[in-house]
Parts: structure tokens; C-alpha cells; sequence
């Protein structure tokens, strides 16, 4: 193919798409808007990294503040906490992925196998309502049961128990974490998996009773192989924020009996950049943490297509 040739395929490829732009500028019109969306507030922000190997002073601003390199991840890593940091931030994502990832798996199945709908739309409202409550409520809820002249401890000692502190134990405090995602989140998350269940073929299940299979038969040899590309993709997204494990949340919980366990690479940002301000150490942080992040969603989203699933991208 001579040069001549290949101008010209160019050229007839631009003039198609060109048409097309111009057959549908409505469509093209109704997107500006999440595009504009993501160039102003998820792009041009990407520059503040360059702050994370600068000494960032306000006064001299982002172009003048001098250059230093990875001197703040060479602090980062040789902070004398580095490592309660990322086994607190750890341990508790591990956890929300062991207990709470499946738990809203577990109850669209429990709510797909209802066959009175009043009674299932009821119940699908009820567990997740708690997600339009925030986590300042929530946490004041939970001193008032947990406390030590909380309810719940008022029920022990008049049982003639002895009062648990709950909220000052560390060994409670991921469980006390956990619970309330669980409680918070759990119902919301049916709702993806409700509207996959959805589209599940009703002939699958009248030949699988007709083969004799019981109920938990179809569950396991149709349901969950009808979801398992959803449950992957959510997998898929939820190991993304594996560094992000709720500041709100652990900030409000948070105090000086459970710092040991409690800290993570949030609250630790808050401290240093917001309050500290040290803002170009808060940004390496941050900056170490999404790169983690990546790596990891990669080599899961990897395994994923080797294993013949599809992934994210």
C-alpha cells in the first residue's frame, strides 16, 4: 500500500467519523457535561502529585517551592509506625472484604428466593435506609449503646454482669468497624446484585425443577453462576480501594485506647497534611497509597482474565 493509498483511507475514516458526530451532535451535546466533569475535577487535579516531591510552601506556591525528590517517601518508609500504619490499614480492609463483601451477595439471594413481593419490597427498604445516614450519626449511635454508661452495658450490669468497654478495648475496635459497614452498607449493596439477579433467564429454573433440583440446587448451579461476572467486577473495584478504608468513619471512632490498631494512612494524612501541615508529605502518602492500589487491581484484574472471566479493562 503506497502513501497515496493510505492518505486516503485517512482521510475517508475522518470524514466518517465526521458525519457521525454530526448525525448524532444531540448525543455528543448531552455528554459535555460528564466530560467537563471529568477533566476539571478527576484530570487536572492528577498535577498535585508533583507536590509529593517538592517542600510545598503556600507562600511560594506550586511553581516555586523547591525540588526535593522522594525525600518524603524516603520519610514515609522509614517512619518509626510505617508498618502499624499499613498492618491497621490492612487488616481492617481484609476484614471488610472477608465479613462484608459477601454479605450483600447473601442477601439479594435471600431476597430473590421471596416470593411475596410486598413483603420483599419492605424489607429491601428497611436495610437500606441505614445508608442515607451519616457516619456522625452512626457513630453517636453507637456511643450511646456501646459506652460505658451506654445502653447495652446498663443491660449487663442490671443482668449482673460486669461493664465491657467496648469502645476502648483495641480488640473490639475493628469488629466495632466492620459492623457498621456491614449495617451502614450491606443493604445498598443488594441493589446491584438485585438488578443482576433480574436478568437471570425464568426457563433455567423451570428446567432445573423439572430435572428435580431443590432450591439450593438452583442457587448454586444458576444464580451464582449467573452473577459471578458482577461479583467479580465488584471484587474487582472493591481491591482498588484496599488503602481506603473510611476516614469518616475511623476518625469519629477513634481515640487514644485504640490508636495502636486504629490509626491507618487516612487519619494519618489528616494529622500530618491538614493539621500538621505538612502537605507535600501528605501528598506522598497518598500518592504511595493509589499506587499500590493499582498494582494490585492489575495483577487481580490479570489473574482474572487467565482464569477466563472478564476484567474491568
Amino acid at each position: 500500500m503506497n502513501q497515496q493509498t493510505t492518505q486516503t483511507l485517512v482521510k475517508r475514516r475522518l470524514a466518517s467519523k465526521s458525519i457521525a458526530i454530526l448525525q448524532d451532535w444531540d448525543l455528543y451535546l448531552l455528554a459535555i457535561p460528564g466530560v467537563l466533569y471529568f477533566v476539571i475535577f478527576k484530570y487536572l487535579p492528577m498535577w498535585g502529585v508533583l507536590l509529593s516531591f517538592e517542600d510545598y510552601s503556600p507562600f511560594l506556591g506550586f511553581w516555586e517551592s523547591p525540588w526535593v525528590g522522594f525525600k518524603h517517601f524516603i520519610t514515609l518508609f522509614t517512619y518509626e509506625h510505617f508498618w502499624e500504619l499499613l498492618r491497621n490499614t490492612l487488616l481492617i480492609s481484609f476484614y471488610q472484604l472477608l465479613f462484608f463483601f459477601p454479605v450483600p451477595i447473601i442477601l439479594a439471594l435471600l431476597l430473590n428466593e421471596v416470593r411475596y413481593l410486598v413483603f420483599k419490597k419492605l424489607v429491601q427498604s428497611v436495610i437500606y435506609l441505614p445508608h442515607f445516614i451519616s457516619w456522625v450519626v452512626i457513630a453517636s449511635m453507637t456511643y450511646v449503646l456501646l459506652s460505658g454508661g451506654g445502653v447495652v452495658n446498663h443491660l449487663i450490669q442490671a443482668s449482673g454482669g460486669h461493664t465491657i468497654n467496648f469502645l476502648s478495648a483495641p480488640e473490639m475496635f475493628r469488629i466495632l468497624i466492620v459492623s457498621q459497614d456491614i449495617w451502614k452498607e450491606a443493604g445498598w449493596g443488594t441493589i446491584i446484585y438485585l438488578a443482576a439477579l433480574s436478568s437471570v433467564d425464568p426457563m433455567l429454573y423451570e428446567a432445573a425443577v423439572v430435572d428435580g433440583a431443590n432450591r439450593w440446587q438452583q442457587m448454586w448451579h444458576i444464580t451464582l453462576p449467573s452473577i459471578r461476572s458482577t461479583i467479580i467486577i465488584l471484587l474487582l473495584l472493591r481491591l482498588g480501594h484496599v488503602l481506603d478504608v473510611g476516614f469518616e468513619q475511623i476518625f469519629l471512632m477513634l481515640n487514644t485506647l485504640v490508636q495502636n490498631v486504629g490509626d491507618v494512612f487516612e487519619t494519618f494524612v489528616y494529622t500530618k497534611g491538614l493539621v500538621g501541615g505538612q502537605f507535600s508529605f501528605a501528598s506522598a502518602v497518598g500518592l504511595f497509597k493509589s499506587v499500590i492500589s493499582l498494582i494490585i487491581v492489575a495483577g487481580a484484574n490479570w489473574l482474572t482474565k487467565k482464569s477466563g472471566e472478564e476484567g474491568i479493562y
